[in-house]
């Protein structure tokens, strides 16, 4: 899959959208332009669930950027976010995709096959809509939320810090260490190693 560029920020998102509804139309056409391309990265994530389907995955992502540009088009904000209003049409224009290619005219069961997992298991098509139930867009920004912190960790932090935080949370092996079990470890007190655990949430703090 082809890289995307970052999302729009909450106030860069809110700015194409008034350019798109109060701009000239050099400005509103710009606009929506940079909103479709800051906005492919929620195509390539929801289309991963639709991959179990007959398709290729480069029809899937032009079906799914139809529908996030007929929601950029459409999109007011009563109707919440724009991510997530965007999902919901992408899911349409897919759904609307797979319909289409069925030999008759009647809606596609929603209990009907439309491939096969990595196991062989049969995949209907209401077990795609049930993974989509959640919020993409709040996934996608976890997801760079966790990017975010990788680097902190790597780049804000010093060696000390950054181990300290690892074996506070369990960042090393999933087993949380007391603070008392740390400064055994380091050979410090208990009280160094809190006042160095508070000094570097607060400098990840900061950098978020």
């Amino acid at each position: 899959m082809q890289t995307f560029q970052h999302p729009l920020t909450p106030e860069e998102e809110a700015r194409q959208l008034r350019l798109m509804r109060e701009g000239n139309p050099e400005e509103a056409n710009a606009a929506r332009e940079t909103l479709i391309e800051r906005n492919l990265r929620l195509v390539a994530h929801v289309i991963k669930k639709y991959q179990i389907a007959e398709e290729e995955p480069e029809d899937l992502l032009s079906i799914g950027t139809i529908g996030l540009i007929k929601a950029i088009n459409s999109f007011d904000e009563g109707k919440g976010r724009l991510a997530t209003y965007a999902c919901r049409c992408i899911d349409n224009e897919i759904l609307m995709l797979l319909r289409s290619k069925k030999k008759t005219s009647r809606e596609v069961s929603l209990f009907e096959s439309i491939g096969q997992d990595k196991e062989g298991n049969e995949i209907q098509l209401v077990d795609v809509i049930e993974q989509g139930q959640m919020d993409v867009a709040d996934q996608l920004e976890l997801n760079e939320n966790v990017g975010k912190l990788r680097t902190l960790l790597r780049e804000a932090l010093t060696p000390r810090e950054r181990e300290i935080l690892l074996l506070r949370y369990g960042l090393f092996d999933g087993e949380e260490r007391t603070q008392s079990q740390i400064g055994k470890r380091m050979g410090i007190s208990r009280s160094y190693v809190s006042r160095i655990e508070k000094r570097a949430l607060e400098k990840l703090r900061k950098g978020f």
